[in-house]
């Protein structure tokens, strides 16, 4: 009977949501919305707007065609958010979702540039996945921009540098943490038993702070539209990540890039401040997981290179 009242109560919640939804986003609701998009009765969608008036009495006001939000309307079950709304927007028109799922009655004109997606293989992810959960070490093809090799791995992370899904992996034939492109996997073979330590991953375990500035290039006016663009506070935005995903946001970003005829301020927009000291804790975290990984080897654990079947 629990198990049926916090489904109940979940679903209904869900529903308290959507009404709030359609009021902030469309600023209007009928019950009709709520039996279409729902699949539930008459009846039933007149006791959730009767239960919801009761649970947040002033937030919404009769009118001839349903309800509108009143003028101290102040949702409980929703919280507003453009950035979530514009994803799923992108989501639905990149043909990731359904554009069913959409909670608007007329969906407003869209256009989203293609993505040039990156092919990843569900069966290559299932394996990636089975072997995290595993702990073990799987042989894969990996095709390189030097060239396709075979290579030994432990996977124990998934990362998404902004472009590309990466594996973060013990590499047994390097005697390293480093990143797998998923999309240059194409082939898995057989499961390896394996000794490592994912916390010997410093660069992972570290978080580094980047500090972003409008680029000092530009003029007051253009800094200031780039300062609304991200959303800065007094002229700065701090973005904390970790060390291994802090040298693909540089690069895609170019923020190790000076100015250029090629590269003006108004095509680098922004700027990181503390570009060293972020480089230095890279390098860093990398020093400390060979320290970690020499003094392991020497303790006469397993090694840490690929056991034998």
């Amino acid at each position: 009977m629990s198990e049926t009242y916090d489904r109940r109560t979940w679903t209904q919640q869900r529903r308290f949501e959507f009404l709030e939804w359609k009021m902030f986003w469309e600023n209007r609701v009928i019950r009709s919305d709520l039996e279409s998009t729902f699949g539930i009765s008459t009846p039933q969608a007149s006791v959730d707007l009767r239960n919801y008036r009761e649970i947040a009495p002033g937030n919404l006001e009769s009118t001839a065609r349903g309800y509108k939000p009143a003028r101290k309307f102040k949702p409980r079950f929703l919280i507003p958010s453009a950035d979530r709304l514009l994803l799923q927007l992108r989501a639905a028109f990149s043909g990731v979702i359904p554009k069913s799922d959409l909670w608007f009655r007329e969906i407003p004109p869209v256009e989203v540039a293609p993505d040039i997606a990156r092919s990843v293989s569900p069966e290559c992810l299932r394996q990636l996945l089975m072997a995290m959960r595993e702990r073990v070490a799987v042989d894969i093809r990996y095709h390189a921009l030097t060239g396709a090799r075979r290579r030994a791995i432990a996977p124990h992370a998934l990362a998404f540098d902004g472009h590309r899904w990466h594996v973060r992996a013990w590499c047994c034939d390097k005697e390293d943490f480093r990143d797998f492109v998923l999309s240059r996997i194409d082939e898995i073979g057989d499961t390896i038993p394996v000794q490592f330590d994912p916390d010997h991953d410093i660069e992972w375990a570290t978080k580094v702070t980047l500090r972003l500035r409008p680029h000092r290039g530009l003029s007051p006016e253009q800094s200031k539209a780039i300062q609304l663009d991200y959303g800065m506070v007094d002229g700065r935005l701090d973005i904390e990540m970790r060390a291994s995903l802090a040298f693909y946001f540089i690069r895609r970003m170019n923020l190790d890039v000076p100015a250029s005829k090629g590269l003006t301020p108004e095509r680098l927009q922004v700027e990181l401040e503390n570009l060293d000291a972020v480089l230095t804790q890279i390098k860093e975290a990398k020093e400390e997981t060979k320290r970690l990984v020499t003094a392991d080897k020497s303790s006469h654990r397993p090694d840490y290179s690929q056991q034998p079947n």
